[in-house]
């Protein structure tokens, strides 16, 4: 009787539970996953075309604003409208953390009379600051919790 060699093979990872996650793919990178396929990829400046975790960070604050603004920017400005949201803010390295945020919302508005403009940004600064849920929270804060689970011993 001959004995097969099962080739050792280590385990895949469990499936996420979450509809995000990130999973390691270096040292101190990562690739950021959605259960919708979307990908980003993470990691230090040095890694070269990546985000850092601050970079998402100021990118999902623009992105909110951008989004929570564009239906009062379509509807007055037109379907096509160019819109830039840009955000900036320099990290506090003694805390680790961003103390401020700035954005600068880049719409033509010029085809608009005065009135026509201070309504337009009275809505838009409404619409931002009643549903960009990336600004609220952090203009309000959040708990974060963290546990680590593991197999062995």
């Amino acid at each position: 009787m001959t004995t097969e060699q099962v080739p050792h093979t280590t385990p895949a990872p469990a499936a996420p539970q979450a509809d995000l996650w990130v999973e390691r793919t270096g040292r101190r990178t990562y690739t950021g996953r959605s259960s919708r396929g979307a990908e980003v990829l993470i990691g230090p400046v040095e890694a070269g075309a990546v985000f850092t975790p601050g970079e998402l960070l100021k990118i999902a604050l623009a992105g909110c604003t951008g989004m929570s603004a564009d239906s009062a920017l379509a509807h007055r400005l037109g379907e096509d409208v160019a819109v830039t949201v840009e955000v900036e803010g320099p990290s506090d390295p003694d805390e680790d953390r961003y103390p401020a945020l700035t954005e600068r919302l880049v719409v033509d508005l010029s085809s608009l009379d005065a009135v026509q403009r201070e309504r337009l940004l009275t809505v838009v600064h409404r619409a931002v600051d009643g549903h960009c849920t990336v600004g609220r929270t952090l203009v309000h804060g959040a708990t974060v919790e963290l546990t680590v689970e593991g197999g062995g011993r």
